[in-house]
Order: structure tokens, then sequence, then C-alpha cells
């Protein structure tokens, strides 16, 4: 039996000077989507000369993060003393584990003469067996990710397998991400041995079985029978999912956990400061909110 997919709409949070962020998951309609708990559109959003984005120094636990731009540059900085600017076709993956504290900042060229910046920001959380691994931070250039080339699909495998396929990107559980364009009238079946599965549209038209998406929408499905996707327009969309997690998982400010105990544990570390400061980028944190 087929089961059809679930429409998402999100949520837009305004951040102020016209930067706004769509959150997509977690959502009603789904929790999670395979490892993925976390699920942000950012952007697209216009910064005049000597303007940027600044997100002060804060933790995370539990998870791995991972930015991928359409248009723009972030600098990352973390306690472990990575630096990194991440562009259009790069990975920047950061697995937090026992715990991480990181800032995502404007790089000084883009904010000297201003930038457009547009990406998705997603949380992966961890199996329970390795939720306490040591942080990592792995900075991937686009020459190293697998391309999927096929009549009217162009798509660059982010993370995870697919397509016969493996992304160099170090990850803990079976799962995938994808940046697809297709022109309009390509049908594409999505990975059918992943039990989960969403779509993301960017931009274009797309049908996914009986649903019609249209820009800034999601859908996702389970189930062993996956319906094809339809391009109504030359469309740009990401497609994502993996294994069902190992459990459900509390998602609370920056951390994400199995327990609530280990969510006030992280949340007493941070209010005492005893996490690792971040080098280079020392004077500011974001405190632990009221």
């Amino acid at each position: 039996m087929q089961i059809a997919p679930t429409l998402i709409e999100g949520r837009v949070h305004d951040l102020g000077d016209g930067f706004a962020v769509r959150r997509l998951l977690p959502a009603q309609q789904a929790r999670h989507v395979g490892p993925l708990v976390f699920f942000d559109h950012i952007g697209p959003a216009s910064f005049a000369a000597g303007k940027g984005m600044d997100v002060r120094p804060h933790p995370h636990i539990g998870l791995a993060t991972v930015t991928w731009l359409f248009e723009g540059a972030i600098r990352h900085r973390d306690s472990l003393g990575s630096l990194a600017d991440i562009r259009s076709g790069e990975v920047n993956w950061m697995t937090a584990g026992n715990g991480i504290v990181h800032s995502e900042r404007t790089p000084p060229d883009e904010r000297r003469d201003g930038q457009t910046l547009h990406g998705i920001q997603i949380w992966v959380a961890l199996p329970q067996a390795d939720a306490e691994v040591d942080p990592e931070f792995h900075h991937h250039d686009r020459t190293q990710l697998p391309r999927i080339s096929q009549p009217g699909v162009d798509a660059i495998l982010i993370a995870g397998d697919a397509y016969g396929e493996r992304s160099p990107v170090k990850v803990f559980a079976p799962m995938f991400l994808l940046e697809v364009k297709l022109a309009a009238g390509t049908e594409l079946a999505l990975p059918p041995e992943h039990a989960e599965r969403g779509v993301y549209l960017v931009e274009g038209a797309v049908r996914w079985g009986e649903l019609d998406l249209s820009p800034t929408q999601m859908a996702v499905q389970a189930g062993s029978s996956v319906p094809s996707l339809r391009a109504k327009q030359d469309s740009r969309l990401m497609l994502f999912g993996g294994a069902a997690l190992d459990g459900e998982r509390h998602l609370w400010w920056n951390f994400v956990a199995s327990s609530r105990e280990r969510i006030e544990q992280a949340k007493a570390e941070w209010a005492a400061q005893r996490y690792a400061p971040v080098p280079g980028d020392e004077e500011e944190f974001i405190p632990l909110p009221g």
C-alpha cells in the first residue's frame, strides 16, 4: 500500500533587518524525518554593505548540524578551534556529541561589500549509542561531493547514500540529503531503501504522488512504496530522510537528547559557563533562555 505524502507549510520567524527563517521541522505533522529533527530555510536575505549575520557563540549536544548554502557565505568558529567559511556547494558538518560551542557570522569581505544569504540548516539527531561522542567538525568542498546526473536531473549528494552514491561526510545512521535540480517534465523516483523521506521545494513546482508542492512547502512520507516526483516547472528542491530514529528526542533551545535529565544537565552547564570558549570569538555568548 502506498502512503500519501503529508504537507508541511512551516512557520516564518522574522529576525529583523529583512532576515527571515522558515522552520519546517519539527512540525505537528512530523517531529522528525529519518534522523532529521530540525529543518530551517534561511532567507533569501539581502545584507547591505557593512551589515551581516551575527549568531553569537551558543552550545549544542546530541546532534550534528549541517549548513548548505545556495548563495552567500557564513564564517563558522567553534570551541575545537575550527575556522571555516562556507559558500555555495560546500558542506559544514559539525558533530556536537557531548557538547560543543560555535558561532556563525558573516565573513569580513561579505560584511564589507554586502551579500545575499540563502540556504538550509539542518539538525541530525545522533543515535543513542553515539549521543555522547566527542565533538568533531569537518568541512567538505564541492569537488568532494558526488553528483548524480540523469536526463533532466542534476543532483548533489550532500550526506548519506542514495542512487548508488555515498557522500564522504561522516554520518552515524542511514540517511540521505540531496540538493536536486529538475527540468520541467522530469520524473524522479526517491531512494526506496530509506524508510522515511521528505521533499522541500525551494523554487519551481513539483507533484509528488497526488500532492502538488509550491515553493517553501515540504512534504513527508514513509512506507515501502514510494511515489515519484514530477517537475511541473524547472525546480530546485531538497530531498532527505533515512532510517527511523531509535526513540523519541527532546528538543530544548539548541539541545537534543533522549532524556529530559540530559537537557537539564546541559542547561545547568551552560548557565554556569562550563562549556569551552570559541577561540577568536570569546567576547560574546548567548545567555540561556529564561
